[in-house]
C-alpha cells in the first residue's frame, strides 16, 4: 500500500513545501524555546484570562511540551519527505 500524497502530476503541491516548513519552524522554537510560545499564547489570552502570567507552565509542563514538540518535528519530517 502506498501513500500518494502530490498532486496528479506526480509532483509535490507548490503551497505544502512552505507550510512543512513554516510547522518545521514553530516544531523547532517548540523544542528549544517553548517560553516563547507560552508568551504569544499569554497574549492572545488577555481578554478573558485575569492574570495571563499565572497560567506559565512549570518546568514538567514545559518538558512535556518539549517531547510533543519532538513528536510534532518527526510528523512533520516524515510529511516532508513523503513529498519527495
Amino acid at each position: 500500500m502506498t501513500v500518494r500524497t502530490a498532486s496528479e502530476g506526480g509532483t509535490p503541491s507548490p503551497v505544502l513545501i512552505p507550510i512543512l516548513c513554516l510547522l518545521l519552524v514553530i516544531g523547532l522554537v517548540q523544542v528549544i524555546r517553548p517560553q516563547l510560545l507560552w508568551r504569544l499564547n499569554s497574549r492572545l489570552q488577555r481578554g478573558w484570562v485575569k492574570n495571563p502570567e499565572a497560567t506559565e507552565p512549570t518546568r514538567k509542563g514545559y518538558a512535556v511540551q518539549r517531547v510533543s514538540g519532538v513528536l510534532f518535528l518527526a510528523g512533520a519530517v516524515w510529511m516532508l519527505v513523503l513529498q519527495f
